[in-house]
């Protein structure tokens, strides 16, 4: 018999709604009902591509004996760490704050207050069984002492994030930030670090724009050695495309299977931005072969993007994805098949599990003969099992989308993603925006009721100013406009950072406020980004004001651990550097177009474009600006200070330095 969670929007949830378990979702009746039971609150949470979530779920909770111990003894809650990242944020930092690591699935028992006495992650059956007892045992004979932790662990949490750690940044501490990354680099096999290996793209976009603000020759060749390492290694996909979380080794040869929208969406750019930088030819494809990954494997029927491609298949990780050299001979034949093998580093032993390799590319393959053999095994590979889908679609991760594509379909050529993103901006404000506020997800276009974080607003202005400079049209201008002053009225912390959730968001145990870059940018700096964009698109000093704010507000981090405040350095290399506007005008004639392609050719950080008629409607960037002499021209502003309009694009290339 189903549980509450039947009729979830979250497919995680619904991955559970079959469970013996009698499952709440997170809310006041559940905190309710566990005052009136006088039991303790089992939290878990996890999300729907999670490889051992899934295991935790097949292990316990499909399991009757420990759905009676469980169903018996407290009253279990079930989150979606994605569709509520607030609430995830406050136990996870009280997961750390206890264990020293975190990570999911989140295994957390609270009072019926919400504050935690006892956090992990995952716990096979047997060691779960146990904590149970255990669990009950202190709630029922050391009721005091689990309510005193309890309360202290929350002031900890609450403390911590309350820290101040303002510092303003000048050119020196920008250099210093950019050594300080560069410090950290694996000279070897690129990225950060050891095993596991996750793809930085906040932080190489930072070091983009440090390149292109001061030349540092450094912060480029780092960015160029990860992103070949990458693309060549099994954690991008060498037959579709799109990049999986992260790679369980330091070479990038095995990775966590699940793809994730946040992930590709950045990682589009900072490929796009690298190609623009550089005319990199792989860098070119790799952003092309992205962009098609989103269209083709997580694009919903309603025009938004989903979540996730699940880690596992038929509850094996990589099932649909690695092969063996027999299985290349099976599709390709002898003579190819073994082409293929030596081409891709299959391996007689392998580079995965029982004797199979994920698919490498470490040298370039002949350009003749490898498009049809790519196909031929896409195609077959198209025939075995295939990894769920997370078709959820979460506000901020389209937001990412939204801006990739709205770039990279001016960049390289391709319309049609520039449609895709205006159909995805359409989805999310027609369904997301109720009564004037953003929630955070929708499923098969039915929106959630959480409501929409920071990041959610930062994310999504983003991508609509993308999308404005993309296509001239006001309507996303003003847009972007509303949602951040939504965030600044009611995300403030009156210190010039923002709360990750709004001041009438439900209470929890402590308010978030995590200024950390992890895979995706914090609520704060992704609206510091959005902020200084729109400022410079506006002329809005008040904006302007705020977004230098939110990047002072996570200076003391960005200090200390520059790589884990990847994008709020990027942000401030643009503010550093900007704001330059460029306005282009004219009629939409080659004249008009031979001027934009320059302009958008630049790798100018605080560079903000707008293209169109003369005094277009709603883009003051155009306003006042005439034509000269009836001709097309382009206006060039640093600082809010104007040279003079320019006709040709060799005129405006020299101007800009492109």
């Amino acid at each position: 018999m189903p549980n509450r969670l039947a009729t979830a929007t979250s497919p995680y949830l619904l991955q559970h709604a079959d469970n013996p378990v009698d499952w709440w979702e997170w809310g006041d009746d559940a905190f309710a009902e566990a005052r009136r039971r006088d039991v303790p609150i089992l939290l878990s949470v996890g999300y729907a591509a999670c490889h051992w979530c899934h295991v935790m779920a097949h292990e316990s909770f499909e399991d009757a004996g420990v759905a009676t111990a469980v169903n018996a003894r407290f009253v279990a809650v079930k989150v979606d760490r994605e569709e509520r990242p607030d609430v995830d944020a406050v136990y996870m930092a009280a997961t750390t704050a206890l264990t020293g690591q975190g990570g999911w699935p989140m295994t957390c028992f609270l009072t019926p207050d919400g504050e935690p006495f006892h956090c992990g992650t995952y716990y096979p059956r047997e060691q779960f069984l146990a904590l149970l007892d255990a669990v009950t045992e202190a709630w029922t004979e050391q009721r005091a002492a689990v309510v005193q932790q309890g309360s202290a662990i929350t002031a900890a949490v609450a403390h911590r994030s309350a820290r101040p750690t303002a510092e303003a940044f000048d050119d020196a501490a920008l250099d210093r930030a950019a050594r300080l990354v560069a410090r950290d680099a694996d000279p070897a096999r690129g990225g950060f670090g050891g095993a596991p290996k996750f793809p930085p793209s906040m932080t190489l976009e930072h070091l983009l724009r440090h390149h292109a603000r001061t030349g540092d020759p450094e912060s480029l060749r780092l960015v160029g050695r990860t992103c070949e390492a990458m693309a060549r290694g099994g954690i991008y996909d060498q037959l579709a495309g799109g990049f999986a979380r992260y790679s369980v080794d330091a070479a990038w040869v095995v990775p966590h299977f699940e793809k994730m929208l946040y992930d590709n969406a950045q990682l589009l750019r900072v490929y796009l931005h690298l190609y623009r930088a550089t005319g990199s030819a792989p860098a070119e494809r790799v952003a092309r072969e992205t962009a098609g990954f989103l269209l083709s494997d997580l694009r919903t029927p309603e025009g938004g993007f989903a979540s996730a491609l699940d880690a596992d298949t038929d509850g094996v990780e990589g099932l649909t994805y690695v092969w063996t050299p027999e299985q290349l001979v099976e599709v390709l034949g002898p003579g190819d098949g073994a082409r293929a093998a030596q081409v891709l580093a299959v391996t007689p032993e392998g580079t995965f599990e029982h004797g199979a390799s994920t698919l490498q590319l470490p040298d370039d393959p002949d350009p003749g003969w490898w498009p049809g053999v790519r196909d031929r095994l896409r195609a077959a590979r198209a025939l075995r099992p295939q990894p769920a889908r997370d078709d959820k679609v979460v506000t901020a991760w389209n937001g990412l989308a939204i801006a990739a594509l709205a770039e990279a379909g001016l960049l390289l050529g391709s319309p049609a993603y520039v449609d895709a993103a205006r159909e995805c901006a359409e989805l999310v404000l027609r369904l997301h925006l109720v009564d004037g506020r953003l929630r955070r997800a929708s499923r098969q276009g039915v929106v959630g009721s959480a409501p929409a974080v920071a990041a959610d607003h930062g994310d999504l202005a983003e991508g609509l100013l993308a999308l404005h400079q993309a296509t001239g049209e006001a309507r996303w201008l003003e847009s972007a406009g509303d949602l951040l002053d939504v965030a600044l009225a009611r995300f403030g912390d009156d210190t010039g950072g923002f709360f990750d959730v709004a001041d009438d968001a439900d209470r929890l145990v402590s308010r978030p406020k995590d200024p950390t870059d992890g895979p995706e940018p914090a609520g704060q700096s992704s609206l510091a980004g959005a902020l200084g964009t729109y400022a410079a698109l506006t002329g809005s000093s008040r904006h302007r004001e705020a977004a230098e704010s939110a990047v002072a507000a996570a200076g003391g981090l960005a200090r200390q651990v520059p790589r884990f405040a990847g994008w709020t350095l990027a942000v401030a290399e643009a503010l550093a550097a900007g704001p330059l506007q460029v306005a282009v005008v004219g009629h939409d004639d080659g004249a008009r177009a031979a001027l934009e392609r320059v302009a958008r050719r630049s790798t100018a950080p605080g560079l903000v474009i707008a293209v169109g008629e003369p005094d277009s409607p709603g883009a003051p960037l155009l306003a006042d600006r005439p034509l000269v002499d009836g001709r097309a021209a382009a206006y060039v502003c640093r600082g809010f200070v104007c040279d003079r309009p320019v006709t040709t694009a060799e005129d405006l290339a020299v101007m800009l330095g492109t």
